[in-house]
């Protein structure tokens, strides 16, 4: 194995490496617990030599995305301003101790009116226009902190983020509702239903979300079906609000099966039909791309 470069995708709570050879091909992946959370500037360094010792043995490159470019992180990386190319045509470098060794940090995009930042995404969605040239419009990427960006000739031109996942966690784990919502189990009516209930009016959410634990207490409805209930309540409301998003125009998502589903089932009932792709697929082919990239400008 004789890795050309390393790529890295360096989040809040872990980090993953990749080994890429050549040709392009991963050679070899390995993920760490060192998150940006657990992590001083001066210690990424040594995570890094540590994870990937054998591969630096070869490799002198090193093409990184996500929280490693923040202001916490090894070296802030200063964000693009909207509208923008996904890839970027500059990176930071950060400070290494290895002699012969460049590590670039890919910068996150920021929106100034309305203030918005993303850092990390903006790989994924190079990653999803590096193998789908040409594609137009708007992108949803599921998660903690949901973003929709509007997509353009190769340029992310607006974009929006809903803290609905971060609202669920909040709202089942450490509000009254705790006690109603079950760790686990779907329920596809309920959750259709309840999303109706705040795409037609999503100035009821405050309101419903207390029947939640009402329900259970007058009728004892079932933990699991309340749980589907608060998702349903929560996207609803996430989907009117991004409607001028998602109307009209070709959507995709990005992201995890089990956090896309719900997003693609609402879409559906509005008359969306939504691709989904993987996250992790999507954010190797963006520092993939940056790097090839980063090749043609030193050329």
């Amino acid at each position: 194995m004789t890795p050309e470069w390393i790529a890295a995708d360096w989040g809040t709570s872990n980090v993953r490496f990749w080994a890429i050879g050549a040709d392009g091909t991963v050679l070899g992946e390995r993920t760490s617990a060192d998150g940006m959370n657990s992590l001083a500037s001066s210690e990424y360094d040594a995570v890094l030599t540590q994870s990937c010792a054998d591969w630096l043995k070869k490799a002198a490159t090193v093409v990184a995305c996500g929280m490693v470019g923040s202001r916490q992180g090894w070296v802030e990386a200063p964000y693009q301003t909207t509208p923008c190319a996904v890839c970027p045509s500059r990176m930071v470098t950060a400070p290494t101790l290895r002699s012969g060794l460049t590590v670039h940090v890919i910068p996150g995009i920021r929106q100034t009116d309305p203030a918005d930042v993303m850092r990390g995404e903006e790989t994924q969605i190079a990653g999803f226009l590096a193998q789908n040239p040409g594609w137009d419009g708007v992108l949803c990427l599921p998660g903690t902190h949901t973003k929709w960006a509007h997509i353009s000739a190769n340029e992310v031109i607006s974009f929006q983020t809903f803290m609905t996942g971060e609202m669920f966690a909040l709202l089942a784990g450490q509000s009254v509702l705790r006690h109603s919502i079950a760790d686990s189990g779907w329920d596809d009516d309920a959750f259709g239903d309840a999303m109706s209930q705040t795409l037609a009016r999503p100035e009821g959410l405050a309101a419903r979300l207390f029947s939640l634990r009402a329900a259970q207490l007058v009728h004892n409805t079932d933990t699991i079906t309340l749980r589907a209930r608060l998702s349903g309540l929560l996207i609803g409301a996430e989907l009117a609000a991004a409607k001028p998003y998602w109307l009209g125009r070709n959507v995709a998502l990005i992201g995890a099966d089990a956090v896309s589903a719900p997003y693609i089932t609402g879409l559906a009932s509005l008359g969306v039909n939504a691709a989904c792709v993987d996250a992790k697929e999507m954010t190797l082919a963006g520092i993939k791309a940056a790097h090839a990239l980063l090749e043609t400008i030193n050329q």
